[in-house]
């Protein structure tokens, strides 16, 4: 008989279920629970083997839950929220308060980082911990008390509140335009080098909104961050995509020039808070100052 009981399937398979639930595929999952991609579909496996039911299925763009996954996922996620709030209570209140924000590196780096001063001064007492990546921090956890996330206001994660849906452009820095000379136009600049993150798929989605259907496989390097995205364009390796938000000040002091004219707006920052810290007066005055001080493009 397993330790977790007769009726209940390990807690580690469930672990990794509700991980690549929330994740949206294997690989996130691994990452957001510290263990490997084949560690984590072993688990999915054995779990569907206990449950003698299929629960997920794998696409081209990621897993998605069956019907059978979406029940028992509901109960799993309702379970851990049950379990992290006992512990939260139990657990000794901190003689400071804190706290913890992850952000998505661009935004940490580029806006959030040259504001913790003014972040600290509207926070009073509570001690700021500011950690840059770019995937859902597991609140079950307790490793973080909010995510400032960026993607498709059409596919959110749950609880999540949008922030600013940014106008996204291209850039590059005088020094490779005066060698190359900025695109005339979108035919010009699908065949220029452009500076992609982890795939070429977002200068796809750029292109096809501003009604450009390529006919070639983009060029460039692929950098998997957007901060060293941010800093080739600076040391003029091609032409990178940015938003006001990442790139203002440089573009104000003229070491990054926009090119083109471009309304295109792909996704969004949004905020997610810990279920547990819902309501908490210091994630208000946080969210309250986000508010005030996001730019509105």
């Amino acid at each position: 008989m397993s330790a977790d009981g007769p009726n209940l399937p390990p807690l580690i398979m469930l672990r990794a279920f509700e991980a690549v639930a929330r994740m949206g595929s294997m690989r996130k999952a691994a990452d957001d629970i510290g263990v490997s991609h084949t560690v984590v579909s072993r688990h999915v496996r054995n779990l569907e083997h206990w449950m003698d039911q299929k629960l997920v299925t794998a696409t081209p763009r990621g897993v998605v839950l069956t019907a059978a996954g979406e029940t028992l996922v509901a109960s799993v996620t309702r379970a851990f929220r049950i379990i992290a709030n006992t512990t939260a209570e139990l657990r000794p209140a901190s003689p400071r308060a804190g706290l913890r924000i992850w952000c998505m590196p661009g935004l940490a780096t580029r806006w959030l980082t040259p504001r913790l001063s003014d972040i600290e001064a509207a926070m009073g007492s509570v001690e700021i911990s500011l950690r840059a990546i770019d995937r859902l921090p597991d609140f079950a956890a307790h490793e973080a008390d909010l995510m400032i996330g960026f993607g498709r206001f059409d596919d959110l994660p749950t609880g999540a509140r949008r922030l600013i849906l940014p106008r996204m452009f291209p850039v590059a820095s005088p020094a490779w335009i005066a060698r190359n000379g900025a695109p005339a136009d979108l035919s010009a600049l699908a065949q220029a080098p452009l500076i992609h993150e982890e795939s070429r798929q977002q200068w796809t989605d750029w292109f096809e909104a501003m009604g450009t259907r390529l006919s070639a496989q983009l060029r460039g390097p692929r950098l998997w961050d957007a901060n060293l995205g941010f800093d080739a364009a600076l040391a003029g390796q091609g032409i990178a995509l940015v938003t006001r938000l990442t790139a203002g000040s440089e573009i104000d002091n003229g070491r990054l020039v926009e090119i083109l004219d471009s309304k295109v707006r792909l996704g969004g920052y949004y905020l997610v808070a810990a279920p547990q810290r819902l309501g908490d007066p210091t994630l208000t005055r946080f969210e309250r100052w986000l508010e005030d001080n996001l730019p509105r493009e």
